[in-house]
């Protein structure tokens, strides 16, 4: 089972330098003379029509509807697999990464919510850890460092990329149309009868996401709820005798497709920003500050301070070969926003802060491993 956490880890850290240079090629884009031609192509309206199912939306907006919700599938499988089977399915290795999770949700919402007081909606936007940004910078400046600094970073993003947008979603003011919802409750209860069919044909679950997803979207619920909420009910045992889990199998199918494509891609259509539009006024505004704050500082500091509280209480052990200061480095690189960021409330703000706190962690981190060489030496 160790192996599936490695991959996972293998593929994010690959992920991250794809997706800088999505982000580099969207503000480029922005920037120079096919500007104009490029938010003229997010904002092409298509429309889609699927027997009653008729949509039309901006190729950003399909993106966002209908792609991103693979990747919060996918995303929540990871998190099932890793409680159920994996590196936190004991409870001694749960309790620092469930710690460390809370703390970088908490104190990142408290530092919006205090500084926008009017218009608290985008308090999730700082409490998401860009798990492909953080994992390549600690795959580079700290390469020999304990792997269960790994898994924990990697824990911490997954629960709180999920809680962030499952609050968000669920909290938002929108009208919901109870019969749509219904219809998606009524189709996750049946792929939950379908996993006690062990050779089910995976058309029948195509069908049935296909469909939770249709319901979804015209409910007034974020579609990434539909990619969640279809994870839960993927059979975490395996097909036959001798196979993989079901979850696995989805799992290593659509991982890289993700991680290359998927995401790239939405980063692509959100993070174009045509810098002579912007003012560094705007910056000192209370949603762009508050964005920066709760992920510069409130996302690393909840993280750290948790950890630390649990250890200290003996609620959970640091993790085996760990030094403090490379659990401060986890803390810096755990407030690295980004694609999560933007899902949620598709702003640029944190942008800058992604950077420096994952620039801070990865250089600590470097700096703790050349200290072991060192001291090995």
């Amino acid at each position: 089972m160790r192996r599936l956490t490695l991959d996972y880890l293998k593929t994010e850290s690959g992920s991250g330098l794809v997706l800088a240079a999505a982000a580099l090629a969207a503000v480029g884009v922005a920037n120079s003379r096919l500007g104009g031609d490029y938010f003229a192509l997010l904002a092409l309206p298509i429309p889609l029509r699927i027997g009653n199912l008729s949509e039309t939306l901006s190729l950003a907006g399909w993106v966002r509807v209908l792609l991103m919700p693979v990747f919060f599938f996918v995303l929540g499988m990871e998190l099932k697999f890793e409680l159920l089977r994996g590196e936190l399915s004991n409870p001694r290795r749960l309790a620092l990464p469930a710690a460390a999770a809370a703390g970088g949700l908490l104190l990142p919402a408290a530092i919006y919510v205090a500084l926008n007081r009017d218009d608290p909606s985008g308090w999730a936007i700082g409490c998401a850890t860009d798990g492909a940004a953080a994992l390549t910078a600690f795959s580079i400046a700290g390469q020999r460092l304990a792997h269960s600094l790994r898994v924990l970073l990697m824990s911490v993003a997954l629960v709180g990329n999920l809680a962030a947008t499952v609050l968000t979603a669920i909290l938002d003011d929108g009208t919901l149309r109870d019969s749509m919802l219904i219809g998606a409750a009524v189709v996750l209860a049946l792929l939950t009868l379908l996993a006690r069919w062990r050779k089910a044909p995976f058309l029948f679950y195509a069908a049935g996401f296909a469909l939770v997803w249709g319901f979804v979207l015209k409910s007034g619920l974020d579609t990434a709820l539909a990619g969640i909420a279809c994870a839960l009910v993927v059979p975490i045992g395996a097909r036959r005798l001798g196979q993989d889990s079901m979850v696995r199998y989805f799992m290593e199918s659509l991982h890289g497709y993700v991680a290359f494509a998927v995401r790239p891609l939405f980063v692509f259509t959100v993070v174009g920003v045509a810098y002579r539009d912007l003012r560094l006024a705007d910056l000192g505004q209370a949603a762009p500050l508050g964005v920066m704050l709760a992920l510069a500082v409130g996302k690393p500091l909840g993280v750290f301070t948790a950890c630390a509280a649990a250890i200290g209480l003996k609620l959970a052990r640091r993790p085996t070969g760990a030094k403090w200061i490379e659990l401060l480095g986890v803390a810096l690189l755990c407030g690295a926003g980004g694609t999560v960021s933007y899902y949620v409330a598709s702003m640029g703000g944190g942008a800058s802060a992604a950077v420096a706190t994952a620039v801070a962690g990865g250089w600590l981190l470097a700096t703790a491993q050349r200290e072991r060489g060192e001291t090995a030496a």
